[in-house]
């Protein structure tokens, strides 16, 4: 395996990261969660910067939309530490050569969101962290599943519907299938959640229960190749446990857990990384290690690679490319942007 380190960028707290195609180009978005830029960078040239925002900062989240080239959506103004009572999305274009970005919404403790593209419709999945705060220990005020339609333009109206409420610390999001339909699964102390869109009215919407347990970031794939997707969970809050969940006897059990002492983990993915199931992890303390895991089908046990430590990435986001997928690593506690090639 060799693994190609590129440092973009010196970003101070680089939280989020994407990837998306703007005028046959595609560019890699990193972002700081302080006050502070995004920048965008050419998958084919890295050192091609341009400058996505200036300000004002405080970026949790970024989605393309899909459907529509160069366009976006992501979180502004939740800053550090869980201030963000008036936390927006905004809606970005690549047009003419530059990025013009226009407020959305406002959408108070919005952490992760996502468009699902369902039956023709993208329909907008929010998860508030909380709903109000009196200060940053202040959890008095569960967070709120919250969706909508998404309308052509930001000029356009969306109504926002809380499908599921009183979700504590509801930090985590990741999008998935469940029972073979597009679906988001969202995380809170209360478990984790699965939503599956269809086309009966948003208010009839249900949610499902899948864990009953403190869980702060998921994600969700058949990671073992046996048909049935794990799940692959962060607990508890910010926590010190990396999982692999396996459905068995109607529950889902740990099968798999990270071996080293961690603090404050962060990073979950898991997916098709060069064409094999992979599954990353990421801490933000003690050694800020960024870790890869996959299941070997020999010995039937994980195998665990370090990418790199020191870093302490904040989020991933994985681009495929024939000649070696890409890893996009905000370190937040280092304040850089990296981009990671791989060729196995």
């Amino acid at each position: 395996m060799e693994i190609i380190r590129t440092h973009l960028d010196d970003i101070f707290k680089c939280y989020s990261t994407s990837a998306l195609v703007a005028d046959g180009d595609l560019k890699l978005l990193f972002a700081t969660e302080d006050k502070g830029p995004c920048y965008s960078y050419s998958a084919a040239d890295l050192s091609k910067k341009e400058v996505v925002w200036e300000g004002p900062g405080g970026t949790m989240s970024i989605v393309e939309i899909p459907g529509k080239s160069g366009e976006f959506l992501a979180v502004q103004q939740f800053f550090p530490t869980f201030n963000a009572p008036e936390s927006i999305i905004v809606w970005g274009k690549y047009v003419n050569g530059q990025w013009v970005i226009e407020k959305f919404i406002d959408l108070p403790y919005v952490h992760r969101f996502d468009i699902l593209h369902v039956e023709g419709v993208n329909y907008f999945v929010a998860g508030t962290l909380c709903t109000s705060k009196k200060d940053r220990d202040d959890w008095s005020d569960p967070g709120k599943i919250l969706v909508g339609i998404l309308p052509e333009t930001n000029t356009g109206n969306i109504e926002l519907i809380s499908v599921q409420d009183q979700l504590t610390r509801h930090h985590g999001y990741s999008r998935g299938y469940w029972n073979g339909k597009r679906s988001g699964f969202f995380t809170a102390d209360e478990g984790v959640y699965v939503l599956t869109p269809t086309s009966d009215p948003i208010s009839t919407w249900k949610t499902e229960k899948l864990i009953d347990r403190r869980v702060s970031d998921i994600s969700v794939f058949d990671v073992d190749g046996d048909g049935e997707d794990e799940l692959i969970t962060i607990e508890p809050f910010h926590g010190n446990m990396f999982c692999v969940n396996k459905l068995i006897d109607g529950e889902y059990k740990v099968v798999y857990q990270y071996p080293n002492e961690i603090d404050f983990a962060h990073v979950v993915w898991a997916g098709l990384f060069n064409g094999k199931p992979t599954i990353f992890g990421g801490v933000r303390r003690m050694n800020k290690e960024l870790f890869m895991i996959r299941y070997n089908q020999d010995s039937k046990q994980y195998d665990l690679t370090e990418i790199e430590n020191g870093g302490g990435p904040s989020n991933i986001f994985i681009v495929n490319q024939p000649d070696g997928d890409l890893i996009l690593c905000p370190n937040r506690e280092k304040g850089e942007a990296i981009v990671y090639k791989v060729k196995e």
